[in-house]
């Protein structure tokens, strides 16, 4: 496995000096987080920086996987939207674009995975429309995705549509799931209750391509630094060892980014010393 840092923590940084800096600490992996300041499909010469990107990943020998969870790229008002089961359909197909463009930097970077999650069930939408709107969403995006030999994985999300274990069996009964891979989060599973976290990863070993971590309280959505929940990280790391695990393990402090470097460094030392503990 792979330790890498996710960008939504790196807010403030050019995406550029961030690869650096997370290279120079000893990432070997990097979960861009799609936003503004990110590869951003809005940007000019989007394609020559994504380029770029490749040019210095390699050099840097750092893997990437593409995370699609920025609050305000597609909508400045509303957090998150528009999803696959927003009410509107051209809202849907608005994300279905946004999909598509990560995939297109994807398959340009080498990335191990594009990761998505469902949104939040709109008010007045029965669950069954938008589990049926989500599928369609998938499937599409999917095709897209096999096109370019690139892997979709799926996170399940606190306060999501899909947000526990059950939910995304759920998912994976319906048609055209059969290739979904999964992005898992531990400090979700933590905090929802779910669990043994290690029965969790040996289950779904054969789908994982990336995991996310952090420390977390039960009951609490709230993205911590290491050493500040609950999480026994000695048992997780053990069983992605036993599993297999192969891509990144990438760590997600979203609310960090007013301190990036020293949070990066902190979580890295920290995860470290797991690690030669095991």
């Amino acid at each position: 496995m792979l330790l890498g840092y996710n960008t939504n923590g790196m807010a403030h940084h050019d995406l550029f000096d961030a690869v650096e800096l997370l290279a120079d600490i000893g990432y070997a992996s990097v979960a861009i987080t799609i936003d503004h300041t990110a590869l951003s499909p809005h940007a000019r010469y989007s394609r020559q920086r994504t380029q770029r990107l490749r040019r210095v990943l390699q050099q840097r020998k750092m893997r990437t996987v593409i995370e699609t969870g920025a609050r305000f790229l597609l909508n400045p008002r509303e957090k998150h939207e528009p999803t696959f089961i927003s009410r509107d359909p051209a809202g849907r197909q608005r994300r279905l674009d946004f999909y598509k463009y990560a995939v297109d930097s994807a398959a340009e970077l080498g990335s191990d995975c594009v990761s998505l999650w469902s949104g939040r069930l709109p008010l007045g939408v029965a669950r069954s429309e938008a589990i049926a709107w989500l599928v369609d969403g998938l499937q599409r995006v999917s095709e897209y995705a096999a096109r370019q030999h690139v892997s979709i994985a799926f996170e399940p999300e606190p306060g999501m549509l899909i947000d526990t274990m059950t939910a995304w069996e759920e998912l994976l009964s319906q048609p055209g799931m059969d290739d979904l891979c999964l992005t898992l989060d531990i400090g979700h599973l933590h905090c929802q209750g779910e669990g043994p976290i290690d029965e969790i990863l040996c289950r779904w070993a054969s789908r994982l391509v990336n995991v996310h971590i952090e420390d977390m309280r039960a009951g609490v959505h709230e993205h911590l630094m290491f050493g500040k929940g609950q999480i026994d990280f000695s048992t997780v790391f053990r069983s992605l060892s036993q599993i297999g695990f192969a891509g990144g393990v990438h760590v997600e402090l979203s609310r960090h980014s007013h301190e990036a470097p020293i949070a990066a460094q902190k979580a890295y030392q920290f995860l470290q010393t797991v690690l030669k503990g095991l």
